[in-house]
């Protein structure tokens, strides 16, 4: 019998480095990872692609995702909506892959009911005025989301007690080799 994949959850405050990291694991093919595609209702930003960074929906589509219970968590932030679509991750769990999900703490929590094998980790940055000045060096909202994900962040900071692990995030290739022995000790004790 083929065995279940891992559920990987890794979350941060917006400009920590979640993709960046990311990005530095993920197709290690020890790790057996594919990435868990969300749904947004937020405008795409210049450099990403629809069905790969997100599924970009309607708001309509994604409230009844939300009524059907397609997802596996959601949250809003800022006036859109962000959640997992169940049946994939489902899917791909069942196929033998480890799923790995970027996700909001609010999310994370919403996941940790529902499947209490989850593998959570949390990355948080070297220190706030180092992640004001990656938020602020991105150049790409307003002032007020600056603020807005700057309060947000000091708030997900106080929820680090609600993940397994804690990684900081002060060199990412670093940040990115602990979550690598992380998931591979975890497969292993899963696997026997």
């Amino acid at each position: 019998m083929m065995k279940r994949g891992l559920l990987v959850v890794l979350s941060g405050p917006s400009g920590v480095g979640k993709g960046t990291i990311r990005d530095l694991f993920i197709r290690r093919p020890e790790l057996n990872l594919t990435f868990s595609i969300s749904m947004a209702t937020r405008n795409k930003r210049a450099m990403e692609t629809d069905g790969v960074d997100y599924y970009f929906v309607s708001k309509e589509r994604f409230e009844s995702a939300i009524a059907n219970d397609e997802l596996l968590e959601w949250a809003e932030f800022v006036g859109n909506f962000y959640g997992t679509p169940l049946a994939e991750v489902e899917r791909l769990r069942q196929q033998g892959k480890n799923v790995l999900l970027e996700i909001e703490v609010q999310g994370a929590i919403q996941i940790k009911e529902k499947c209490p094998d989850a593998l959570t980790i949390f990355i948080v940055p070297p220190s706030m005025d180092e992640l004001e000045r990656r938020i602020r060096g991105r150049r790409s909202e307003p002032e007020e989301i600056v603020q807005q994900r700057l309060n947000k962040a000091s708030k997900e900071m106080e929820l680090t007690g609600q993940y397994r692990y804690v990684v900081c995030n002060e060199d990412p290739q670093l940040a990115a080799d602990i979550i690598s022995v992380i998931i591979k000790r975890h497969m292993e004790v899963v696997n026997g």
